[in-house]
């Protein structure tokens, strides 16, 4: 079985800096070690690299969210995991076209992703992936995942499993997400 892991976005700008939350944080080591253990297994493991310039205040999103992140050249576009030689690809908006292209002719069985933010970039990578692979099994680690709020971060989850991402939990992430909700 051919393996892949995605990482999106994991870079200063989302977790320590102009749009950076204690859940980004948190979320670090699941991560690191996710992507120790594809590579010990010999999978491949892909980054995404959300990629802004200086007129980012002047496109559609930079209208929308006017908070400069993410700009090439800066700290806060760097990747805060070492990709151990792996291929990064800059996006410019949320979802990557060319990221499901070189996924889909890779031929592979199985498709996982993590990252940030949830509710923005994983939810549009998955969903693309899956209109480009619609019989591969593409899967979401919730508990290597983490959103601009908790409250869009389940909104997001919910979104995949209606398109048929399967999306891992675990019993006390959400007994406690119940339990916050009631």
């Amino acid at each position: 079985m051919k393996k892949l892991l995605i990482v999106v976005d994991m870079q200063n700008d989302f977790i320590t800096g102009s749009l950076g939350s204690p859940q980004a944080e948190q979320i670090l080591h699941p991560i690191k070690a996710k992507i120790r253990a594809y590579i010990e297994n010999s999978d491949t493991v892909l980054f995404t690299r959300d990629t802004h310039h200086d007129n980012y205040l002047t496109t559609q999103e930079g209208k929308h969210l006017p908070v400069p992140h993410c700009i090439e050249g800066t700290k806060g576009h760097a990747i805060a995991l070492d990709t151990c030689g792996c291929a990064v690809f800059d996006k410019p908006t949320f979802g990557s076209l060319e990221l499901a292209k070189h996924v889909a002719d890779g031929g592979y069985d199985d498709i996982e992703l993590c990252g940030l933010c949830t509710d923005i970039c994983v939810v549009s990578n998955a969903l693309i992936l899956k209109a480009q692979l619609p019989e591969t099994v593409i899967t979401v680690d919730a508990r290597c995942c983490a959103g601009v709020t908790q409250e869009s971060h389940e909104a997001a989850l919910l979104t995949m499993k209606m398109c048929q991402v399967n999306v891992i939990t675990n019993e006390l992430y959400e007994a406690a997400n119940k339990l916050n909700n009631e």
